[in-house]
C-alpha cells in the first residue's frame, strides 16, 4: 500500500544534535588529577559516591564534618581544645579584652572562670575533726575544745587563733630554772585554755604530731613546739667523757598525748641496731627504751678553728628490736 501525504498533517520535530564530547584536560607529568567541586576523590562524574568498604567510616562531602562512627568519641577539630564549644572560648579561658563573661560566642564554663576564690582554695584551712590537726607541712593547728586538756607551747609560736583563749606564762621552777641554765635545755613555755582554736609555727620549720598512748619518747628541748599538758616531761641526762659540762641533756615524755616536734627538713626514722650511731647536733629524737653510749672520735669539721681539735660527740644507740631513733638533715 501507499502512503500519501496530505499537506498541512504536522511532522514531528527533528531530534537535537549530540553535544559535542569535550575532552578534559589532561593533568601534567607527576601531578594528581583534582576532583571536580563537591566530588569525592575517586568518584566517577556524573555517578553516585561508591559505598566504603566494610569497617571503614564514609567519606564526608565537601565542606560537613566528620560524623563520628557509632561508640566512637569526637575528636576535636585542629586548633580547638577538648571541652571547647564550636565557636567559643576554652573553659576555663578568661574574657577576650572588653567582652563580659557569658556574652553571646562563650561557653558557659567561661562565664565562670577562675577568681579571687578559685585562686585561693589550694590555701584554704583543713577541715576540724581531730584536736591536732596539720595545715601544711610547717604550720599545726590545736583544738582546745576537744579534749578539754590544755596546751604547752613554746613562747613566741602563736601565729593565729579563733574563738575564746587564754595564754600564761608557765614556769619552770625553781629547780627547773636551775637545770634550764645549766643545761640549756631550759623552754620558755606558755598555757594556752580555753575553747578555740590555736595556729603554731615557728620559723618555717616542718611539724610532726607524735601521739603516745602510755609509752615514752626522748626528744631535744630544740626540737619541741608544743605538747599536751597530761604528759609528764621531765629533763633526762646522759653522761659520758668528751662532752663540755660532763653530761648530755634531753626532755623525757610519758603518758597519754601528743608531742608536736619540729625538724629542719624531713627527718628519717632508723631502726636501733648494734651499729647505729647518729651525730648529738643532728638527734632530735629517740625510744626511751634505747640505751645511749657516748662516741667521742676526732673529725675536721666545719666550723673547726685554730687551735679547736675538731672533735665531736656520737651518740650510738642500742636496744631490743622496735626501737628506733629520729635524724634531722640538719646539724644545729
Amino acid at each position: 500500500a501507499r502512503f500519501k501525504w496530505i499537506k498541512g498533517t504536522p511532522r514531528d520535530p527533528p531530534p537535537a544534535p549530540p553535544a559535542p564530547y569535550v575532552k578534559p584536560p589532561k593533568p601534567a607529568y607527576g601531578q594528581v588529577p583534582q576532583p571536580s567541586y563537591g566530588q569525592v576523590p575517586g568518584q566517577v562524574p556524573g555517578q553516585p559516591p561508591a559505598p566504603a568498604p566494610y569497617g571503614q567510616p564514609p567519606q564526608p562531602s565537601y565542606g560537613q564534618p566528620p560524623q563520628p562512627s557509632y561508640g566512637q568519641v569526637p575528636q576535636p577539630s585542629y586548633g580547638q581544645v577538648p571541652g571547647q564549644v564550636p565557636g567559643g572560648y576554652p573553659p576555663g579561658a578568661p574574657a577576650p579584652y572588653g567582652q563580659q563573661p557569658g556574652a553571646p560566642g562563650m561557653p558557659a564554663a567561661a562565664a565562670a572562670g577562675p577568681g579571687l576564690a578559685a585562686a585561693l582554695q589550694v590555701y584554704k584551712e583543713a577541715p576540724t575533726g581531730t584536736r591536732w590537726t596539720p595545715q601544711n607541712q610547717q604550720l599545726m593547728r590545736v583544738d582546745l575544745a576537744m579534749g578539754g586538756q590544755p596546751v604547752l607551747a613554746r613562747q613566741g609560736s602563736m601565729v593565729l587563733y579563733q574563738g575564746k583563749v587564754d595564754f600564761s606564762y608557765k614556769g619552770a621552777g625553781f629547780a627547773g630554772r636551775i637545770v634550764g641554765n645549766a643545761t640549756g635545755q631550759e623552754m620558755q613555755l606558755m598555757r594556752c585554755t580555753g575553747r578555740g582554736q590555736v595556729f603554731l609555727a615557728e620559723n618555717g620549720a616542718h611539724l610532726h604530731a607524735i601521739e603516745l598512748q602510755g609509752d615514752a619518747i626522748c626528744v631535744s628541748a630544740e626540737n619541741v613546739l608544743a605538747f599536751d599538758e597530761s604528759l609528764q616531761h621531765e629533763v633526762r641526762r646522759i653522761e659520758g667523757h668528751g662532752i663540755p659540762g660532763g653530761a648530755l641533756f634531753t626532755m623525757q615524755f610519758q603518758g597519754s598525748g601528743t608531742v608536736i616536734v619540729k625538724t629542719h627538713g624531713v627527718p628519717v626514722v632508723l631502726p636501733v641496731t648494734p651499729t647505729t650511731f647518729a651525730d648529738s647536733n643532728a638527734i632530735v629524737a629517740w625510744s626511751a627504751g634505747s640505751q645511749v653510749i657516748i662516741s667521742s672520735q676526732v673529725r675536721l669539721r666545719r666550723n673547726a678553728y685554730p687551735g679547736h681539735s675538731g672533735e665531736t660527740v656520737n651518740l650510738q644507740f642500742r636496744g631490743a628490736p622496735g626501737n628506733f631513733i629520729v635524724v634531722q638533715p640538719y646539724e644545729v
